[in-house]
C-alpha cells in the first residue's frame, strides 16, 4: 500500500464520520437483535486482516480530527448565517419600502442587494472546497503517521498477505492487525494542528505575480 491510498481511504472515512451542521442529521436506525456467535476455525498462518477506517476512527488522533473539523465547520457555518442573516434583514427592509421609493431607486438597491447575493453564494461554494481539501489532508496527514506501523505490523505478525477487513465477511479475530495499529497509533500521535485551508489566499500569489517581460528583439542591421 502506498501514502495514496491511506489518503484516499481517511478521506472516505472523512465523508462518512463528519456531519456538517448545515445537513439534517439522519436517523439513527433501530435496535437490531445482536447477530449469532461465530465460531471460528484455526488463524491461517501468513492471513492476517486490517480495517484502515476502522483503525483511524477508533483511534485518538481520528477523532481529534473529526472534533477539530466539526470545529471548522461550525466557523464556516457562522460566517455565511451572519452574511445571509444581513441580506435578508435587508430584503425584508426594502420589501417594507417597496410603496414609498421610486422605481429607480428600488431597482437599483433590489441589484445591489442580488450581487451581494450572488458573492454570498461563490462564497459558500468556496468555503465547502476549502473544507475539502482540508479534510483531505488532515486525513492524509493520520495515513502517513499510519504506513509504517501497518508495515511493522504485518511483519511482526509474519503475514504473508494481508487483506481488508471490510472485504471479508468472517475471520478469526488472531488474524486482525487493526487493534495492534491502533494501539500503535494512539502511542505515536494523538492530535496536531491545522486550520482550514484558504484557497483565495493560496492563489493570490499567483495572479498578484506580475507577467514576465517579453524578450527584446533583436536589433536591425543598419543600411548604409
Amino acid at each position: 500500500m502506498t501514502f495514496k491510498t491511506f489518503a484516499a481511504v481517511g478521506t472516505a472515512v472523512a465523508l462518512a464520520l463528519t456531519s456538517a451542521p448545515a445537513f439534517a442529521q439522519a436517523p439513527a436506525p433501530a435496535a437490531t437483535t445482536a447477530a449469532p456467535q461465530v465460531t471460528h476455525g484455526a488463524a491461517v498462518p501468513g492471513v492476517c486482516v486490517l480495517s484502515v477506517e476502522g483503525a483511524i476512527g477508533s483511534s485518538t488522533v481520528g477523532k481529534f480530527v473529526q472534533t477539530r473539523l466539526q470545529q471548522l465547520l461550525g466557523q464556516v457555518n457562522a460566517e455565511l448565517n451572519g452574511e445571509k442573516t444581513a441580506i435578508d434583514n435587508e430584503a425584508r427592509t426594502l420589501e417594507g419600502q417597496r410603496a414609498t421609493l421610486d422605481q429607480n431607486a428600488l431597482e437599483q438597491r433590489a441589484a445591489a442587494l442580488q450581487v451581494r447575493a450572488n458573492a454570498l453564494q461563490r462564497k459558500a461554494q468556496q468555503r465547502e472546497r476549502e473544507i475539502q481539501v482540508t479534510e483531505q489532508k488532515a486525513f492524509g496527514r493520520v495515513g502517513e503517521e499510519m504506513e509504517p506501523l501497518i508495515r511493522t505490523a504485518y511483519q511482526q505478525k509474519q503475514c504473508s498477505v494481508l487483506l481488508n477487513r471490510t472485504g471479508v465477511l468472517f475471520f478469526n479475530p488472531a488474524s486482525d492487525l487493526t487493534p495492534q495499529v491502533v494501539t500503535a497509533l494512539n502511542a505515536k500521535i494523538t492530535q496536531f494542528a491545522f486550520d482550514r485551508e484558504r484557497l483565495d489566499q493560496a492563489a493570490a500569489p499567483a495572479a498578484a505575480r506580475p507577467a514576465a517581460a517579453a524578450p527584446a528583439a533583436p536589433a536591425q542591421p543598419q543600411r548604409r
